[in-house]
């Protein structure tokens, strides 16, 4: 009996940790399976304040995590961790991290880390080079269009789309 009370707690705990991960997951482009943090790695891992500070990619540390709407990112450093803590929204990626390209023809394709652009201080990733390049073909017309299609989209599974 008091094994299955320690399951039985065990379960509720796991669902109770799972329930926003859940309802977050479809908003933002995370990898399968839980961090130290409490929640899914976003962008792969990389650092978000490093696109706007070093102008690259960089992939972050666990030591430096922090989770926000309900996926946890990682950090170079302290103070890149305490950049995105005050302005999360300036440093996340738009539509989530997923591709920008694909939101604009209403799908979710992973966002590449290595593939983004920075887009009137907004951080935008892509699919792959050969997307990015589609892309940059009318960057004003398909973020316009992404805006338009990512009201729609962004609760549904990409699985769904």
């Amino acid at each position: 009996m008091k094994h299955h009370r320690h399951l039985t707690r065990t379960l509720v705990a796991t669902f109770t940790l799972l329930l926003p991960v859940a309802l977050f997951a479809a908003d933002v482009n995370v990898s399968s399976g839980l961090t130290g943090a409490g929640g899914p790695l976003a962008m792969h891992g990389y650092d978000p304040v490093a696109y706007f500070v070093d102008g690259a990619p960089r992939r972050g540390s666990a030591e430096h995590s922090l989770l926000w709407n309900g996926a946890v990112y990682r950090f170079v450093t302290r103070q890149n961790l305490d950049r995105f803590a005050v302005e999360p929204e300036r440093y996340a990626p738009q539509y989530g991290g997923f591709c920008a390209y694909g939101v604009s023809v209403g799908k979710k394709f992973d966002g590449d880390p290595h593939v983004f652009a920075i887009v009137d201080g907004k951080l935008y990733l892509n699919l792959n080079p050969s997307i990015q390049t589609i892309w940059e073909e009318d960057v004003a017309g398909n973020i316009a269009k992404a805006e338009h299609q990512w009201p729609a989209i962004h609760s549904t599974p990409a699985d769904e789309l």
